[in-house]
């Protein structure tokens, strides 16, 4: 019997893409067939919920694509951040009154499509922005469009995580395994 192999080549982009999607599926797939009273319950000692997780997700994504467009402006200016936008923020971890699931996981997708969009059409992976200032970022440092996407699909993969554990302590139901 003889092997076939199959060796596709992809481009970067296809790449870049299929492993947001991959990782975007399993922390969709986290909240399959759940309330929204599941979807914003704590089951660690963390902060986080799984819904909550998903709008944390749909916001990093959000912005980083639009540092991606707009340069550091589209983050805004960390060093400035107000008390009522450190609140805004800790909303992103936590399903709030008339939230559902399902609103959430739509407006995800939506991101979701406009990010693919933006990969897809960029005229130059190597096109970089000054990055915002922040205690956590070396001054003075630029971002590519490719190492930003990296840094979604990275934020993706590890909130994906967390969630099949928080999950999984839900109702034991997992991911994958």
């Amino acid at each position: 019997m003889t092997e076939t192999t199959h060796n596709t080549v992809t481009d970067e982009r296809t790449d870049l893409l299929e492993s947001l999607a991959r990782h975007r599926h399993f922390l969709r797939f986290t909240t399959r067939d759940l309330t929204d009273e599941q979807a914003g319950q704590r089951t660690t000692v963390s902060e986080l919920c799984l819904g909550g997780l998903v709008k944390h997700v749909t916001s990093v994504e959000r912005n980083w694509a639009d540092f991606i467009r707009n340069g550091p402006s589209a983050i805004g200016d960390f060093s400035a951040m107000t008390e009522a936008d450190l609140a805004r923020w800790a909303d992103e971890f936590h399903m709030l009154p008339g939230e559902t699931l399902a609103d959430v996981l739509k407006e995800y997708e939506e991101v979701a499509h406009r990010t693919d969009e933006l990969v897809a059409t960029l005229p130059d992976l190597d096109a970089s922005q000054l990055l915002p200032e922040a205690p956590w970022f070396e001054p003075g440092a630029r971002w590519s469009a490719r190492r930003t996407l990296l840094h979604i699909i990275a934020e993706t993969a590890q909130h994906a995580g967390h969630a099949d554990i928080i999950r999984e302590s839900l109702d034991g139901q997992k991911s994958m395994g």
